[in-house]
């Protein structure tokens, strides 16, 4: 394999088909953002389109912008953009709640259509999915690698995120579907680190979820998104039957009556600012072909692995090494890992930390460059050679990490 040095990153930047996109995001000019897979970063026009909203339609419009601005379809306009990310049609994603919610609907939906009584996870999983789903049945978590083998017949339901948060693992999703199909048992997919970093293939799966927030660059707090595959609108019961959940939310009756379609996975009233900014940050999707993205992400994160290789750096690869295996981040251990994040983020280069001791970094190809990522590694090479980590100011744990 070739050394890969700052000219080789600078050659394959002049080759990105993607290189334009970086100016349609508002980013410092001194910071290299590796944590989009937590946060993503402000796409340049959403701040004039929550504008228009807060003072044309919510000041001036006020309650007519239901009607007159069409806020009351926002959560299937938004939802119906989403799809297209994900490999669905039209009609059967809505946008709306947090992703925690969501895995409460539809986990609770899908236990209701199946007589067994058991929920398959795996230990890699976001801990507030396993939270959600603990409350609900009993709860079989596994090993990642260990999935395809523990779907036995009484599982009643496979719920997996496809892309682990903390190790950037991509789980095989036709494989593990069609083997919880085999096995009579019902599919639910997270996709809050896959939507807008890779392709999907949702298949024949009965349900997913995702995060606004991440990669499709929502904002801080955007709704998350709820698929049902339209074949089992009928039979999909939301356990929590809000009013705009109703077939007729309007007339204000006694009596709930499910709405037809995707509808009936919502709840409440809209969240019509926080929507507003994630339609506005899907117009940059407009213009993408999700293959694209996916080849940058593998390159990108190859180039990340590979600098440090080279570097011989003090740290574990906890993500695969197999690119066909990972999703658009890379996961590294040390037992200073919180200390090295922090002084890495004082000097510029932002990524966060996953306990016990996971540098997690994320390549969000839309607006990262190869440049971007020999730096990032420079700047990482000298903070651990340095030792300049040590300082105590970077061991204080901050609320969030």
């Amino acid at each position: 394999m070739r050394a890969m040095d700052f000219a080789t990153c600078q050659a394959l930047d002049a080759d990105d088909p993607l290189r334009s996109f970086r100016s349609r995001f508002d980013l410092p000019a001194d910071v290299i953002y590796l944590d989009g897979n937590s946060l993503g970063a402000l796409p340049s026009h959403v701040p004039a389109r929550i504008q228009r909203a807060v003072v044309d339609e919510w000041g001036r419009d006020l309650i007519r912008s239901w009607n007159v601005n069409d806020w009351v379809d926002l959560p299937y306009r938004v939802g119906d953009r989403i799809a297209r990310l994900i490999g669905v049609e039209p009609g059967c994603v809505v946008a709306c709640d947090s992703t925690s919610v969501n895995v409460f609907k539809v986990v609770a939906a899908a236990l209701a259509m199946t007589d067994r009584k058991v929920v398959l996870s795996d230990s890699g999983n976001f801990p507030t999915d396993l939270y959600v789903m603990s409350s609900l049945a009993e709860l079989r978590i596994v090993e990642p690698e260990a999935v395809l083998e523990s779907i036995t017949d009484d599982v009643g339901v496979v719920a997996l995120t496809h892309v682990g948060y903390a190790t950037g693992r991509m789980h095989d999703m036709r494989s593990i579907t069609a083997a919880a199909h085999s096995a009579g048992a019902l599919m639910v997919w997270d996709l809050a680190h896959s939507a807008g970093a890779l392709p999907v293939d949702l298949g024949d799966s009965e349900f997913a979820v995702g995060c606004g927030y991440k990669y499709l660059n929502g904002g801080p707090g955007a709704p998350a998104f709820v698929y049902v595959r339209p074949d089992l609108f009928d039979q999909f019961r939301n356990p929590i039957t809000g009013w705009f959940g109703h077939a007729a939310p309007f007339d204000f009756s006694l009596e709930f009556v499910p709405a037809e379609g995707i509808a009936r996975a919502t709840v409440g009233t809209p969240h019509v600012l926080s929507l507003i900014a994630l339609d506005a940050a899907l117009d940059i999707f407009d213009d993408v072909d999700m293959d694209v993205v996916r080849a940058k992400s593998v390159s990108l994160t190859e180039t990340f692995i590979q600098l440090v290789d080279e570097r011989g750096l003090p740290l574990s690869l906890v993500s695969p090494r197999d690119a066909g295996s990972r999703g658009s981040q890379v996961c590294l251990a040390h037992p200073d890992g919180y200390a090295i994040v922090q002084a890495m983020i004082d000097r510029g280069v932002i990524g966060d930390f996953r306990s016990p001791d996971v540098l997690r970094f994320g390549f969000a190809p839309l607006y990262i460059s190869h440049t971007d990522v020999f730096r990032a590694v420079e700047i990482m090479d000298d903070v651990i050679r340095s030792g300049v980590y040590r300082d105590s100011r970077y061991a204080a744990r901050a609320k969030v990490t």
